[in-house]
């Protein structure tokens, strides 16, 4: 395919492009100039039910169903190989599809998913899927198994952030547990993810993973009410996610969210500032701020507030916001004009309240890209952790820092948040910090660092963060199912204790 030329996307479905039902399609826009660079289809529930159905019946396909462990992780290695062979024209894609600089894509998200489809090939070879359990003398003697078994369809619903690496997080450890899959990438950033199905595809059997692209109320709704998806795994919002629970409860689907966040960092004042600034910056601006474990809440002890400002002005007064395709850029645009006005709104709030800027908040026309939606590394002072600054999630380079005056009052004001997928301190006592560490409610809690992410490590939020985990151990069995087996060895009914309770004993 050329990389120049402009592109329509599709769906991909039972191992072939796919253009869907309907003729209707919608523009997709490079974030970096505001400009169109494709197109794509809008789907419906007509290729919804064809995608589903493909994946049902590539389920229920023994050469799929019944593969051994071990074949299930050559083939991940397989899709591992395929990607790091087309890394270069996926980072491209990915840059121009969500705004993220080609600097991230080369040093975070293509090594990650390496990484991580390594972690679960791996992890498949070794995990046995039936466990003996020891005998015991109630209900009676006999012998039992718990096996953990594939759950069937997955429905997998990413966001725009990072497209291909949320979208393989998910597909992986759902193919490593057995499943068949139909994601519907954001209709954002259609491109990176569509690529990715249709690469992959060369090596997965027919059906095995499809791609219905669209928006939520055509694609995600359909997809997340189907009787015959029994997972829904889902990335975004956390307003979505909860619709999105409500619309499964109908066929009591199982859901799996991972949602937003407002993470409070506590900067101690022992902590070394040099080593905060840096690494407070990168946990906030680190892709416009568009992640959801973002550090966003600074929370500083009054007597360093002063001094870390003038360092977090500093560091910001470094960073080259501008063209993502650039390796000099530290980060581009944001990822589309809805949540650029959102962003900005914001700022306007807290201009009209009257707080502090220590920097930023305006927009930027890098030259050359002058259409792209470009915001300043911003950080608010003055701010009171019930301002909507605080307690909303912005996602974008915008940071609220917090004064505090001693230790139990930085940590009653982390906890005060709907959210729980991240929090960290920044201290240069290890052993003190991870007691405060424990009193946190995150899912993640870092110390001295941000974004610690690990293919081994189980990620989620507490409260209006999510419900369940992704990676790690977790991430596996999060795509399974469990099923108990019993098997009497007993064939005197005479001798089965627990039919007394019903039955008089039989004559001989």
């Amino acid at each position: 395919m050329s990389l120049q030329q402009e592109l329509h996307y599709g769906h991909f479905i039972d191992g072939q492009d796919y253009l869907g039902h309907t003729p209707e399609s919608i523009d997709v826009i490079n974030p970096a100039n505001g400009e169109v660079y494709a197109t794509m289809s809008m789907g419906d529930k007509g290729d919804v039910d064809a995608a589903v159905a493909a994946a049902k019946r590539a389920f229920n396909q023994p050469s799929w169903r019944e593969m051994s462990n071990n074949d299930r992780g050559d083939l991940l290695f397989k899709c591992g190989q395929v990607i790091g062979a087309h890394a270069e024209e996926l980072m491209f894609i990915e840059s121009r599809d969500s705004g993220g600089t080609i600097r991230r894509a080369a040093g975070m998200d293509i090594p990650i998913v390496i990484d991580l489809i390594g972690y679960y090939a791996d992890l498949i070879k070794t995990t046995n899927n039936i466990v003996d359990l020891p005998t015991k003398p109630l209900p009676e003697a006999g012998h039992a198994q718990v096996w953990q078994e594939p759950i069937g369809v997955c429905a997998l619903i990413t966001p725009w952030n990072f497209p291909i690496f949320i979208a393989v997080a998910k597909i992986i450890p759902a193919l490593a547990a057995g499943n068949t899959v139909v994601i519907k990438p954001s209709e954002y950033t259609p491109a990176s993810t569509t690529h990715l199905v249709q690469l992959l595809s060369d090596v997965l059997p027919k059906g095995v993973l499809n791609v219905v692209n669209g928006d939520g109320a055509s694609v995600g709704e359909a997809l997340t009410t189907h009787p015959d998806v029994g997972k829904v795994s889902f990335t975004g919002s956390t307003c979505v996610g909860k619709h999105i629970q409500k619309m499964a409860t109908e066929s009591c689907k199982l859901v799996g969210l991972e949602l937003g966040g407002k993470g409070p960092a506590i900067v101690m004042k022992d902590a070394d500032l040099d080593l905060a600034a840096y690494g407070i910056t990168f946990g906030g601006l680190f892709n416009s701020g568009q992640a959801c474990e973002s550090g966003t809440r600074i929370l500083v002890h009054e007597a360093i507030h002063d001094q870390l400002m003038e360092k977090l002005a500093a560091v910001c007064d470094t960073l080259v916001v501008g063209n993502p395709l650039d390796p000099a850029t530290s980060y581009g645009p944001i990822a589309n004009k809805n949540q650029y006005d959102r962003i900005m709104g914001y700022i306007d709030g807290a201009k009209q309240q009257g707080l502090t800027f220590v920097c930023g908040g305006e927009p930027i026309k890098p030259k050359g890209f002058e259409g792209g939606y470009y915001v300043q590394p911003t950080i608010i002072t003055d701010v009171k952790n019930d301002m909507d600054i605080a307690q909303q999630e912005i996602f974008g380079p915008v940071l609220s820092v917090i004064k505090f005056s001693d230790e139990q009052q930085a940590i009653e004001i982390a906890n005060e948040t709907s959210y729980g997928l991240s929090a960290g301190v920044w201290s240069d006592d290890l052993v003190h910090a991870q007691k405060i560490a424990k009193q946190l409610q995150a899912g993640s809690i870092w110390i001295n660092d941000w974004h610690m992410l690990r293919s081994d490590a189980p990620f989620g939020g507490y409260k209006n963060s999510g419900i369940g985990r992704e990676f790690g151990i977790a991430g596996l069995q999060a795509f399974m199912q469990t099923k108990t087996i019993g098997v009497s060895l007993e064939r005197d009914p005479r001798n089965k204790m627990m039919w007394s309770l019903l039955h008089t004993s039989p004559q001989q």
